[in-house]
């Protein structure tokens, strides 16, 4: 089976591809190597991943080599610790962005959230799921964010699922997930909560953060929180 260039948050990997050259799709995940020969192969998910040319390789650029275990997740906690004093926040609203992840669909799976208070004190969270759905996984996200904002606040919950903004605030028809879902809309009644699509895996800090805190939680198969208090010096919103 040849490899074909592709790209995953701006990077050029090789992905397994078909003759024709489609990506080897298995259950919404495909085999990566980060560069030529390399024999450690990863697994990433289809969604993930954006053109880079149609050159096919042969099957020999990369040797057989086992999937590398999730030790991913020590490169993503590393980030953990980096600094906030970039995070632009809101005087007068919690802004929030929310991601879900899922291994598979329904696969292994995981909700995180980022919230930004006013003062710019900041609350990681991520939650592991076992196994579920991704579209689960995402609505969840939105869940522990609007858990951390106190209920007479505004809310500005950035997320880059249009399933999720479609079921919570557009009046979409769910045909699953309805218990959920009626449990967030039961939430968001009454409260001030806007909420804000944004593309994901575009470059936008907090949401790729989201995303790593998300895929921590897989890598450990454990949920955790963070609360960091508002740095010195932090950039308003006007």
């Amino acid at each position: 089976m040849p490899w074909k260039w592709v790209t995953i948050r701006g990077q050029r990997v090789l992905a397994r591809a078909h003759v024709d050259g489609s990506l080897a799709d298995e259950a919404g995940r495909v085999e990566i190597r980060y560069k030529l020969g390399d024999p450690r192969a990863y697994r990433a998910a289809v969604r993930n991943l954006g053109p880079a040319g149609d050159e096919l390789l042969p099957d020999d650029a990369c040797p057989a080599g086992e999937e590398a275990p999730p030790k991913a997740a020590a490169k993503l906690k590393a980030s953990a610790a980096a600094p906030t004093s970039h995070i632009v926040h809101h005087v007068d609203a919690f802004v929030a962005y929310t991601d879900g992840a899922c291994k598979g669909n329904p696969g292994n799976a995981s909700a995180s959230c980022i919230v930004v208070a006013p003062d710019g004190s900041v609350t990681e969270e991520a939650v592991y799921l076992g196994h579920t759905t991704n579209n689960v996984a995402e609505l969840t996200g939105v869940a522990i964010a609007l858990a951390i904002v106190p209920r007479s606040a505004k809310a500005i919950v950035h997320t880059d699922s249009s399933y999720a903004i479609g079921v919570l605030s557009k009046d979409w028809k769910a045909k699953a997930n309805q218990e959920i879902i009626a449990k967030i809309k039961a939430e968001l009644k009454g409260r001030p909560v806007e909420f804000v699509h944004v593309r994901g895996h575009s470059g936008i800090p907090l949401n790729e953060r989201a995303d790593e805190l998300a895929n921590i939680a897989i890598a450990d198969g454990k949920s955790s929180k963070v609360v960091r208090p508002a740095p010195r010096a932090h950039a308003q919103a006007p």
